[in-house]
């Protein structure tokens, strides 16, 4: 295997996946724990930096120097409405920082230091690169990061800026559902009419929430429309359930849960093991012991009163996928197949919804939901380094392009969804007020 090999990594809120061109295929490459997606989270200790599956088993013993999320703080500033709104609900410290940014606040060897969300991310993206090196016995330089389609340029930037200090030259920041798309392409090797096949991409992240719309053509995926929410996601869905189970225990003990920072993270812990039980189960039971000043939380919750609490969360992906389709100028009648991936995708409800609007014979459920982002990474990587040569990918630009004029308004230059390349010439004026 030659030594100037990319990889491809999934750089996700919740988890990061790796994966290689290997021998004429993908290899979704496991840790050192023989798990095929990794935490992205670090944990900084007395003696060391933890990152990954280590720094989870210790997110509870040291809860306020664990960093989780910080995907979320990427490109961000300090004032965004975000970060003012989700602080107090993290565990650990967020500060002003240099530039308006904000700075995550933790104590490492006795001191108190401060660290731009890119400095974590990069130690996340290190432990994949090392993940990596140590299946393939060599050092790895390049890769293909992939990144929720609606991401800014400050928040590609700032993702860039983390693979940099990783030690890896990015070679392509690819949209995550373009991925997906290219590992689905790939795994059912379509053999398309001259219209190619339309497939329709739904992503469902720990954090964040894409679409796009492809066409499929003998190993040609022309983007048709993406659209995207950067403040959607599994997190969310969870986020509802813990609000829910707040309030029943304040109800039920008459005690303040809001300010004991370590029963908060067990008891969303709870919900995210309720979240993913409530897929396969109409009922479960989310326990907790001794929760808070002595008192055990034990409850029931039903998937309809799972779905009712989430409602309006999943209306809004189903709009999105809605503006998808009316960006691509295209009917529900008109997708060949929908690829839903990310793990929430496995909602029941999200798939009924799903289901409703394009037929339930359209669905491929062949790929691997939480590593088909990091399969397709791989597959680009190669490609970009001249290992495979059956793939052609036509993306499109996920926001709109422009100049501020008088009045603060955005003047659009290229709108979103153009096919990138693109150039475009517009001529604008200077504006001063006549005394």
């Amino acid at each position: 295997m030659a030594r100037d090999t990319a990889i491809g990594i999934d750089l996700g809120t919740t988890n990061s996946c790796v994966g290689v061109w290997h021998y004429d295929r993908v290899d979704i490459i496991t840790n050192e724990q023989g798990n095929r997606t990794t935490p992205s989270i670090v944990t900084f200790t007395d003696g060391e930096i933890l990152v990954g599956d280590g720094a989870n088993n210790q997110i509870l013993s040291n809860l306020r120097n664990t960093v989780f999320d910080v995907k979320k703080f990427m490109g961000r500033r300090f004032s965004d409405p975000l970060i003012q709104r989700d602080k107090l609900n993290w565990p650990f410290t967020i500060v002003l920082g240099c530039n308006g940014k904000p700075e995550i606040q933790v104590t490492y060897r006795g001191e108190c230091k401060s660290h731009p969300p890119q400095q974590i991310s990069a130690m996340v993206l290190f432990k994949m690169k090392e993940i990596a090196q140590a299946f393939l016995n060599f050092e790895v330089k390049k890769a293909v990061i992939t990144v929720p389609v609606c991401f800014n340029d400050s928040q590609r930037q700032a993702t860039m800026d983390a693979a940099h200090l990783a030690g890896l030259n990015v070679l392509q920041l690819l949209n995550e559902p373009n991925a997906a798309a290219i590992a689905y392409g790939l795994d059912t090797k379509i053999k398309s009419s001259l219209a190619g096949t339309n497939v329709l991409v739904f992503d469902v992240g720990g954090g964040t929430f894409d679409v796009s719309i492809i066409n499929i053509k003998r190993g040609s995926f022309h983007v048709r429309a993406v659209e995207g929410d950067t403040n959607l996601g599994g997190q969310d869905f969870d986020k509802r359930l813990l609000d829910h189970f707040i309030k029943e225990f304040e109800r039920k003990n008459k005690k303040d849960l809001s300010t004991n920072a370590k029963a908060i993270r067990r008891l969303r812990i709870a919900c995210e093991k309720a979240k993913r039980s409530l897929s396969s189960a109409l009922e479960t039971i989310v326990e907790v012991d001794s929760l808070h000043e002595g008192s055990d939380f034990y409850s029931k919750i039903s998937r309809a009163k799972f779905e009712d609490l989430n409602n309006d969360l999943f209306d809004r992906c189903i709009n999105g996928v809605r503006l998808c389709l009316a960006d691509a100028g295209m009917r529900e009648n008109e997708i060949d197949n929908v690829v839903m991936v990310g793990h929430s995708a496995w909602i029941p409800k999200l798939q009924q919804l799903m289901e409703d609007l394009f037929g339930r014979e359209k669905f491929c459920r062949s790929i691997n939901q939480e590593e088909a982002v990091a399969y397709g990474a791989a597959v680009q990587a190669a490609v970009l380094t001249s290992q495979c040569s059956d793939v052609v990918l036509q993306d499109v630009t996920p926001l709109s392009l422009g100049v501020e004029v008088e009045g603060g308004i955005m003047s659009v230059i290229i709108p979103k969804n153009t096919p990138i390349p693109v150039t475009k010439v517009q001529t604008f004026t200077t504006f001063r007020e006549l005394l």
